[in-house]
């Protein structure tokens, strides 16, 4: 599903397993709440990983889509798992890659409301922690509850509920 200027919430997946899953059910959460959502699996875009010499050759095509898809919708959910102590490379590469676009490397994410959650195979708290720095650093109003579940402490529905709650009382940045 693609996101459009009537998408309230992009929910942005960081891996195509559980965090995908998980994305699925803040979408789902979105829409009983009545908020039109879309779900976006970040490893299903052809981007290169972000390097000076990948910069070099020119920009991806796909990344003119990406950047459409985010500017169109007010409010992001992340899930992303935790890899080695901090954020996936397909989701730090992403941004990197968005904030090299334009004269102004936050204007993507500036006063964006944006919740954060993980399923992780270990702790998660610190993928939390470096997503949520790495966030405020560019801008983005992140919600201060957040969501870590795992295989033997699995994402609650009221949780995930409340997170949309929360995200959508927060203010969306004007053009």
């Amino acid at each position: 599903m693609s996101a459009s200027p009537s998408t309230d919430v992009l929910v942005i997946a960081a891996s195509n397993g559980q965090n995908l899953q998980l994305a699925e059910r803040f979408a789902a959460a979105a829409r009983q709440q009545g908020q039109s959502a879309a779900v976006l699996d970040l490893t299903a875009i052809p981007l290169p990983l972000f390097t000076p010499l990948a910069q070099a050759a020119g920009i991806p095509p796909a990344l003119a889509g990406l950047q459409t898809r985010l500017a169109a919708a007010p409010r992001w959910v992340i899930c992303a798992p935790e890899y080695n102590g901090s954020i996936p490379p397909v989701l730090t590469s992403a941004i990197a890659w968005l904030s090299v676009q334009g004269d102004d490397f936050r204007a993507l994410f500036n006063g964006r409301p944006v919740a954060i959650a993980t399923h992780s195979g270990g702790g998660g708290h610190l993928l939390m922690a470096s997503l949520r720095l790495q966030l405020a650093h560019l801008g983005a109003h992140v919600v201060g509850r957040q969501l870590v579940s795992n295989g033997t402490h699995p994402a609650k529905d009221d949780s995930i509920a409340d997170l949309i709650t929360r995200l959508h009382q927060l203010l969306t940045p004007q053009p």
